[in-house]
């Protein structure tokens, strides 16, 4: 049985504020995960167009992990190994798949749709009967679900930030009930990991960490608000692309990728948007078969 859930989780802007504030918390995260062979590497972020979604962006990146995993996992893998994400952006729908270079049986797919409501939504996706039964309904709030103490940074506790720029927060207990703006992100997301012995114990573990991290991420895209609220799509754009020369940099000292995979900001710019998705088949919606993605 694949374990599936829908996370719903509700921000206190609108859905094009929140396409800006996503792509800045990716990247300054991304940094700041970064560091003693851990972190992430881009291997090719560019424009596409989509038949059916028109356009959008394509990247993909391996995500080096090994030693922040738990002693069980540890143990059956090789020191050096990584996921593969790979993600279209057809804001405000976009679709995440996970790979790992290891256990080939390994794979999330997160499919994923931001709407102006507080999480009312019951079938935003387009879900089958047979996926609605299936789906656990799950919300995240930002504020006052309780983060990891390892992660947990004063400035960024939404129940006493507020924005210098917009004047909004902070977040009082129930806010997601009468706030103005508000937005939402329905994220469906399919874990499979067919290793007999170890499938249900790994799957949980997985949705855990999805949950610790959409939580982290989306605080810290509200905590650093002021930060992007002023950027325009290129702003970010170049933001992001800065950044992740950065964290390539900082895996290519440290041995765990070659100088040659880096992708410099040189590189990104010859990148044209091409006339359909050039072998980039984008998944569909989700079936009963499939893999795990997120981000």
């Amino acid at each position: 049985m694949v374990l599936t859930k829908e996370y719903r989780i509700c921000m206190p802007l609108t859905v094009e504020e929140y396409q800006i504030g996503q792509l800045y918390m990716i990247a300054k995260h991304s940094l700041e995960q970064s560091g003693d062979g851990v972190g992430v590497e881009v291997v090719e972020n560019k424009e596409i167009v989509d038949s059916e979604h028109g356009k959008g962006q394509y990247t993909e990146k391996k995500i080096h992990l090994s030693n922040r995993l738990p002693y069980w996992i540890q143990a059956i893998i090789p020191k050096l190994f990584y996921v593969t994400e790979k993600a279209w952006n057809y804001y405000p729908y976009t679709i995440t798949d996970y790979t790992c270079s290891f256990i080939p049986r390994f794979h999330i797919s997160i499919h994923t749709r931001y709407e102006n409501n507080n999480g009312t939504s019951e079938n935003c996706l387009n879900l089958s009967p047979d996926q609605l039964a299936e789906r656990i309904v799950e919300h995240i709030d930002i504020a006052y679900d309780e983060v990891a103490a390892k992660h947990y940074k004063e400035e960024e506790d939404l129940r006493f930030f507020k924005s210098a720029k917009t004047s909004r927060g902070p977040l009082i207990e129930g806010w997601r009930t009468n706030y103005q703006p508000i937005m939402c992100s329905y994220k469906l997301v399919n874990v499979y990991f067919e290793v007999f012995g170890l499938q249900t114990k790994t799957e949980e573990f997985i949705h855990s960490c999805i949950h610790e991290i959409l939580l982290l991420g989306h605080r810290q895209a509200f905590a650093w608000m002021d930060e992007w609220i002023d950027m325009s799509m290129d702003d970010v754009r170049k933001y992001e692309i800065e950044l992740q020369d950065q964290a390539n940099t900082l895996l290519k000292e440290s041995g765990t990728i070659a100088e040659d995979s880096m992708l410099t900001e040189e590189g990104a710019e010859k990148i044209e948007i091409e006339e359909g998705l050039g072998g980039l088949e984008t998944p569909k919606t989700p079936v009963k078969k499939g893999y795990f993605n997120w981000f």
